[in-house]
């Protein structure tokens, strides 16, 4: 490794639960928490700490270091190599009703559900998923430091841009391929001329001026948070 360069991910958390469990953990991790429009959406990855995945994966790191074409790379490698893998999102309505943090927890108990090999240990990066009764650890910079986790990160990431490109071409004019509904200046620019459209997060400050003040960024009514409650049974 050159003299500056940032380590990259491994497997010693991976292989310190199987030692301590006998079972496999699952990395976790979230993309789109700070953006302004567009769901929240979570990975769950499963990696054999004793294989050589760490040899097939050594391209894996944060998303966020990585340009889009090699992500696309990047998580095809992990689709193949990994022994589960899982998605997970939360609505643009469930954040608004639920709050971002509540929402964020959903989608990563959506990315549990959706794997086929439950895992017996939680890698979460950040903060501990508190609505899974699951042995856990929050990791602090866990996309930099934990294989499963930067895998979950890369999952996301690629997962949510689709996402915001499918949006894109729904509601021309707010450059969601560009920024994929976070708050650059050219983002606000077209909320402020526009308004709001119905991918964005109104219960979120939109503008300095706040835009939940215009008539049509209140549609985030009771109603709205009515139509959210069957989806989440069993998280009151």
């Amino acid at each position: 490794m050159a003299a500056g360069d940032k380590p990259l991910p491994d497997l010693a958390w991976e292989r310190a639960c199987l030692l301590d469990t006998g079972g496999l953990a699952a990395g976790l991790d979230e993309v789109g928490r700070g953006a302004l429009a567009g769901p929240v959406v979570a990975a769950a990855v499963l990696l054999d700490p004793v294989d050589c995945v760490a040899d097939a994966l050594s391209a894996v790191d944060d998303s966020k270091r990585l340009s889009p074409a090699m992500r696309r790379v990047v998580a095809q490698g992990i689709r193949d190599a990994a022994l589960d893998w899982g998605l997970g999102q939360a609505s643009v309505d469930e954040i608004d009703a639920l709050g971002i943090g509540r929402a964020n927890d959903l989608a990563m108990l959506r990315a549990l559900a959706a794997l086929r090999r439950p895992p017996v240990h939680l890698l979460v990066d950040g903060y501990r998923l508190r609505l899974s009764s699951l042995p856990q650890q929050g990791i602090v910079g866990g996309d930099h430091l934990v294989l499963s986790i930067a895998a979950a990160s890369v999952l996301a990431k690629v997962h949510r841009d689709g996402l915001m490109l499918d949006l894109d071409g729904d509601h021309p004019g707010y450059g969601f391929a560009q920024h994929m509904g976070y708050g650059t200046a050219a983002h606000r620019r077209a909320i402020a001329s526009r308004g709001p459209s119905s991918a964005h997060r109104l219960s979120w400050r939109l503008l300095d001026s706040d835009a939940r003040t215009s008539p049509r960024a209140r549609r985030t009514s009771a109603a709205d948070s009515a139509a959210a409650q069957p989806q989440l049974a069993g998280l009151a």
